[in-house]
């Protein structure tokens, strides 16, 4: 099972390259972020035209998650548990071939410190609380999408420069080191433990010609998945191309034979 997440930056903006990318790869399953799209503007019938089917949390002008399955999939949860009150369209769950997919677009937190930050690490603990429960329910489970957290210093080029950002402060990479710690497997460092690879290039400065870029697309994996892990990486080819996201498709490659039970 090939399992993608992309921060698409606004998916009507960005669908033909979408569709391209799908009939390329051909992945089992896609997280999307970022739609920028309310819930009735959802490009429901190109996804459906490209052989897949969609369960998607919109919301106007901003954020936005979406997961795409070539069959039909559950959905489980759809908003991060823990806040009645938050109406950012962030995360979303389905259930799909024995696994369950956790769809996610971590807030991004700047300016720091200041209220968007304090939002971005009580979401955190959110997400750490819910990790815990999919843990605790025994099921294999992957947690998928933007994290926007760079995790250490070789995920970034020009750490010095990034020591103030809500992506990189120690605060930030502290929620996340809590999340790994429950028993997370983040994939594609697993893969390639000492590489340099990232996932996000900015559009200013010529970013990505200098490959001057941050890993914060993430795919953690369960321990009753992680024994299927066989392979992941970047596609960062569709982040050369025109009028493309910011982001580059990172994705994560299953044997779902080898799932503990």
């Amino acid at each position: 099972m090939l399992v993608v997440t992309y921060n698409v930056n606004s998916i009507n903006s960005r669908l033909d390259a979408l569709v391209q990318y799908l009939g390329e790869r051909a992945p089992d399953v896609v997280c999307l972020q970022e739609l920028k799209a309310p819930q009735d503007k959802f490009p429901l019938q190109a996804i459906q035209d490209a052989g897949y089917h969609a369960l998607w949390h919109g919301q106007k002008s901003w954020n936005g998650v979406a997961i795409l399955t070539r069959e039909p999939a559950q959905e489980v949860q759809r908003g991060l548990p823990g806040d009645d009150t938050d109406e950012q369209s962030r995360y979303i769950e389905v259930a799909y071939k024995g696994i369950l997919i956790a769809g996610l677009y971590l807030p991004n937190g700047n300016p720091a410190p200041g209220p968007k930050f304090d939002y971005k690490l009580a979401w955190m603990e959110r997400l750490r609380l819910r990790g815990l429960e999919l843990l605790a329910q025994g099921i294999p489970a992957v947690l998928a999408g933007d994290f926007n957290v760079i995790p250490t210093e070789r995920d970034v080029y020009k750490p010095e420069r990034w020591v103030d950002d809500a992506l990189f402060r120690p605060e930030t990479r502290a929620a996340f080191e809590r999340l790994i710690e429950q028993g997370w497997l983040d994939a594609l460092r697993a893969v390639h433990p000492d590489a340099t690879i990232y996932t996000f290039w900015d559009y200013f400065r010529n970013a990505f010609g200098r490959d001057a870029g941050i890993r914060i697309d993430h795919l953690l994996l369960s321990p009753k998945l992680q024994p299927a892990l066989k392979d992941a990486g970047v596609d960062k080819f569709v982040r050369g191309r025109e009028k493309p996201s910011d982001h580059a498709p990172t994705w994560v490659e299953l044997d779902l034979a080898k799932v503990t039970a």
